[in-house]
């Protein structure tokens, strides 16, 4: 399925560019700045055996280039642009991670239900966040904190049993990877809907789940049908 790139400071559509530095610390502030988000720099692309591999050193890193490096990721997730730019001034290249459980939470589905659940979170006129699609085919819709502790019940009200559905709450503890990351040879994360002024405010897990969770349960159904 095809995904329009729309990340924040690019006008225009194009092939997917170089992990340049100056781009992603451009981002990185602008994230910062603009949104108030929190943002560490993580792993990096460097080149290996004729192909990218991840600055971590593990050969079947499964998302190379666009991970945390250090495990007090936590602490160094800074959301001053004098902080931002040291980061980014140590290594150009790294990663833009956003830590969730602060300013905001991020509900994540596989892609054909993301774009099922869009349309009809559209039509329906609610409130939409910024949301990412990664290289991975996830769709991450952005939602104000607390979804991770909320999404359970909120399922089994709807008559749904969490464990049956491709539904993941990314919250406290938690990152997501902000665009123009890459994931290695395997493409860039992009915005799906970018964050604009009129998106600032975002919505609850309980204005989303409803959608989103027949989205995942109509498209769990239409595999296993695929499967029998």
């Amino acid at each position: 399925m095809l995904i329009v790139e729309e990340t924040i400071g690019v006008t225009e559509t194009a092939p997917i560019p170089q992990q340049r530095g100056e781009l992603l610390l451009d981002h990185a502030v602008r994230y910062a700045e603009e949104r108030h988000w929190d943002v560490f720099a993580g792993t990096w692309l460097e080149p290996g055996d004729g192909r990218e591999v991840c600055s971590c050193g593990v050969a079947a890193c499964e998302k190379p280039g666009a991970h945390p490096g250090v495990k007090e990721w936590a602490a160094l997730a800074s959301g001053s642009a004098v902080r931002v730019r040291q980061l980014w001034s140590r290594q150009p290249a790294a990663s833009i991670l956003l830590p969730t459980g602060r300013t905001f939470d991020a509900i994540e589905v596989p892609e054909v239900s993301g774009f099922l659940a869009l349309a009809r979170l559209e039509r329906l006129g609610l409130t939409i966040g910024p949301v990412t699609a990664t290289p991975d085919r996830r769709i991450q819709f952005f939602v104000l904190p607390g979804a991770g502790a909320k999404l359970p019940d909120l399922l089994r009200k709807l008559g749904w049993q969490p464990a049956s559905l491709d539904l993941v709450a990314r919250g406290e503890g938690d990152y997501v990877a902000a665009p123009p990351t890459r994931y290695g040879g395997r493409g860039q994360v992009q915005w799906v809907r970018r964050p604009t002024p009129a998106n600032r405010w975002l919505p609850d897990t309980e204005e989303l789940i409803d959608v989103l969770a027949y989205a995942c349960g109509r498209e769990a159904a239409a595999a296993r049908a695929r499967r029998g």
